[in-house]
C-alpha cells in the first residue's frame, strides 16, 4: 500500500483549506504543496494503512490519504480501505489522494522506485489528461475532496482534474479559455477524422498505443531481495565509491 499522509492543521495560517473541506468544497493539490507543508511541520509521512489510519484522527490530524509511489489505481484503492477503517472505527476525518502520473501496474511494494525505468525513462508511461479526468471523478465518488497529484503530474493533469469536477467546484480553471472541453476544439480542423474526435465518447474510449514495438507493456520490478536492515540500503555521509558501484553493476539484470 501507498505510505499514509498524516495532515495536522493546528495553525490558523492554513486553517482556510481545512475550512474549504470542512465546507464541502474541493482542495486540487499537487505533491509539491504537500511536500512544502511537511518541511513547515504540518504534515507527517505516517505508518501504512489501513489500520494506522485509523488511530490518527483520534490524535488530532485533519486530513488523512495517500500520496505518490503508485498510480491512481492503486491509491483509490488503498484510500477505500482507510474509508472502511474510518467507517468501523466510528472516525471521521478528510481524505486526500496524490497518486503519481505514471501507469504502474506491474510495481512491487514500494512502488515505482522498483521498476527499472525509475527515475528516467519513465515518460512512456505518462497519463493521458483523459486518464486524469477519469480518476478525479471516481475519486469524488469514493469521498475524496482533497485531490491531486504527485510525480509526473503535469499542469495539464492539474487542470483535467479542475474540468472535470467543474459542475461541482461551480466554475472553470482560467486556462480552460484554452482548449475546447473534451476535444471539442477539433471540429475546425482541416482532416474530417480529426474532427471526428471532437466528443467526449472517444477520448473516454480510447486505448492508446506506446508507439514502441521492441517494448514490453509491462516491466519486471527490481528489488534484489534486499529488506530493511541489509547492508545496501544503508545511507553514508560521503560519496559512493567506483567499488561500490561496481559491486552493484554485477547484480544488476537486463
Amino acid at each position: 500500500s501507498p505510505p499514509t499522509v498524516i495532515i495536522n492543521f493546528s495553525s490558523c495560517f492554513l486553517q482556510g483549506i481545512l475550512e474549504r473541506l470542512d465546507a464541502g468544497e474541493i482542495v486540487i493539490g499537487d505533491g509539491g504543496f504537500v511536500f512544502a507543508l511537511e518541511k513547515r511541520g504540518y504534515v507527517k509521512a505516517g505508518p501504512w494503512t489501513p489500520e494506522a489510519t485509523v488511530e490518527h484522527p483520534e490524535a488530532g490530524a485533519s486530513i488523512v490519504g495517500v500520496n505518490c509511489h503508485f498510480d491512481s489505481d492503486t491509491c483509490l484503492k488503498t484510500v477505500k480501505l482507510m474509508k472502511e477503517g474510518l467507517e468501523a472505527a466510528k472516525l471521521k476525518a478528510h481524505l486526500m489522494s496524490q497518486p503519481l502520473a505514471f501507469h504502474t501496474p506491474d510495481c512491487g511494494k514500494q512502488g515505482f522506485i522498483d521498476l527499472p525505468e525509475f527515475p528516467f525513462g519513465l515518460e512512456p508511461r505518462i497519463v493521458t489528461r483523459w486518464d486524469v479526468q477519469k480518476y478525479a471523478r471516481k475519486a469524488y465518488d469514493l469521498g475524496i475532496r482533497y485531490i491531486g497529484g504527485c510525480c509526473g503530474f503535469e499542469p495539464y493533469h492539474i487542470r483535467a482534474i479542475a474540468e472535470e469536477l467543474a459542475p461541482e467546484r461551480g466554475f472553470l480553471p482560467e486556462a480552460s479559455e484554452k482548449h475546447g472541453s473534451w476535444g471539442n476544439s477539433l471540429s475546425m480542423h482541416t482532416k474530417p477524422w480529426v474532427r471526428a474526435r471532437a466528443r467526449k465518447e472517444y477520448w473516454e474510449n480510447l486505448k492508446p498505443a506506446s508507439g514502441r514495438p521492441y517494448c514490453p507493456s509491462m516491466s519486471k520490478p527490481d528489488g534484489w531481495g534486499v529488506t530493511k536492515g541489509a547492508r545496501e540500503l544503508m545511507q553514508q555521509k560521503e560519496a559512493t565509491t567506483e567499488q561500490q558501484l561496481k559491486e552493484l553493476f554485477q547484480k544488476q539484470k537486463f
